[in-house]
C-alpha cells in the first residue's frame, strides 16, 4: 500500500481485536478495555469489513474462535500495537526522559528479595514510567506473557518455552535446608544429599521448583520420602524450622529464621554433574520490545546480580 494512503482500519479496532483474541470473549475484552460489549463487538465487525475478511466466529456461550485469517492477523496486530506504543513512549520522553508503561511478572519465591529494589530504584531513575509487578506461579506467568498481559517475566530457567528469549540475572545452586538442631547443621563444606534420604522431606509444591528438587534427589541416587507439601515458600521454611523435615531450595534469602523466629540452616550440597540454575528475565521473541522494556531488561540484568 502507498505510504500516502491511510489504512481502512484504525488502531482502536486492532486493540479491540487483540483483546478479544487474548481473552476469548467479547465480555472479557470489554472488561479489560473498560468499554461496553457493544463497542468491542462493533470495533471487531468494522475491522472485518475494512479487511473484507472474517477474523473470528462468535458463538453464544462458547466465546470467540479465531479463523485462520484471524490467527494470521493476531501476531501482526500485536507487533503493530507494540510499535505504536513505542512511538508514543519515545515521543512522550522526547526530551530524554523515559516514559511509558511496563508490566513484569515474577516467580513468587524470588519476589520479596528481587522486586522491592528493582521497583524503587528503577522508578527513582525513571519517574515517568508506570511499573507494575505481578507475582505468580510459573504456569500463570507463561500464560500471561503469551497472552500479552505481561511484557517480561522474572523466573528460573527451568521448563521455559524454548522460543522465549532470556537474559541472565544471576545463577543459583540448590541448597539443603535443615533446622538448626539437625545433625548436619554444622557440617563444614558441601554435604552429601543422600545423607538425608531416610528422613522426611518437605516439598515446595510449586512448579518448576518441585520438579527441580526431585530431579536433584534423583541425581543424588534416591527418591525422597515426601511427608509434607506446601506451595508457600515461607510455610515450607517454617515446617523445616519445626523439625518436620528437610527441603531443597534455590532461592536463598539472607534471613536464616522463619516467620516464627526459628533458625534454619542452608547447606551447599555435593551432587555430581549438578549444573547451576539461571534466574532470568524472559520475553517473547515475536514481540517488538518498547524502549521502556529494553531499558528495564538492561537495568535488571545489571542490578539483580548485586543483590
Amino acid at each position: 500500500m502507498s505510504s500516502d494512503r491511510a489504512p481502512a482500519f484504525t488502531m482502536r479496532q486492532l486493540v479491540a481485536f487483540v483483546a478479544v483474541a487474548e481473552t476469548g470473549t467479547i465480555s472479557a475484552a470489554a472488561d479489560r478495555l473498560l468499554v461496553s460489549q457493544s463497542a468491542v463487538s462493533l470495533a471487531v465487525t468494522e475491522l472485518e469489513k475494512a479487511l473484507s475478511t472474517q477474523l473470528c466466529v462468535r458463538r453464544r456461550a462458547h466465546g470467540v474462535q479465531l479463523t485462520p485469517a484471524g490467527e494470521s492477523l493476531l501476531a501482526r496486530a500485536r507487533a503493530l500495537l507494540q510499535q505504536a506504543s513505542e512511538i508514543e513512549d519515545e515521543m512522550l520522553g522526547a526530551g530524554g526522559e523515559l516514559a511509558g508503561r511496563l508490566a513484569v511478572g515474577c516467580y513468587t519465591t524470588v519476589g520479596p528479595t528481587i522486586l522491592p529494589p528493582l521497583l524503587s530504584e528503577f522508578t527513582d531513575l525513571h519517574p515517568r514510567v508506570s511499573l507494575e509487578f505481578r507475582e505468580a506461579m510459573a504456569d500463570e506467568l507463561a500464560e500471561r506473557l503469551e497472552g500479552g498481559a505481561l511484557d517480561a517475566v522474572i523466573t528460573y530457567d527451568l521448563e521455559l518455552p524454548p522460543a522465549w528469549r532470556t537474559a541472565t540475572l544471576m545463577t543459583r545452586r540448590p541448597a539443603l535446608v535443615v533446622p538448626a538442631g539437625h545433625r548436619l547443621a554444622t557440617t563444614p563444606g558441601p554435604v552429601e544429599l543422600a545423607a538425608v534420604r531416610d528422613e522426611p522431606m518437605v516439598l515446595l509444591d510449586a512448579t518448576p521448583a518441585s520438579t527441580h528438587a526431585l530431579q536433584v534427589c534423583a541425581r543424588a541416587g534416591f527418591t525422597p520420602r515426601i511427608e509434607y507439601r506446601s506451595a508457600n515458600y515461607e510455610t515450607v521454611r517454617a515446617y523445616v524450622g519445626r523439625g518436620l523435615g528437610w527441603t531443597i531450595m534455590l532461592h536463598q534469602p539472607q534471613l536464616n529464621r522463619t516467620y516464627g523466629g526459628l533458625k534454619i540452616v542452608l547447606l551447599p550440597i555435593d551432587v555430581p554433574e549438578l549444573d547451576p540454575v539461571r534466574l532470568v528475565i524472559a520475553w517473547r521473541p515475536d514481540v517488538v520490545l518498547s524502549r521502556v522494556v529494553r531499558e528495564f531488561i538492561t537495568f535488571a540484568t545489571a542490578r539483580v546480580g548485586r543483590l
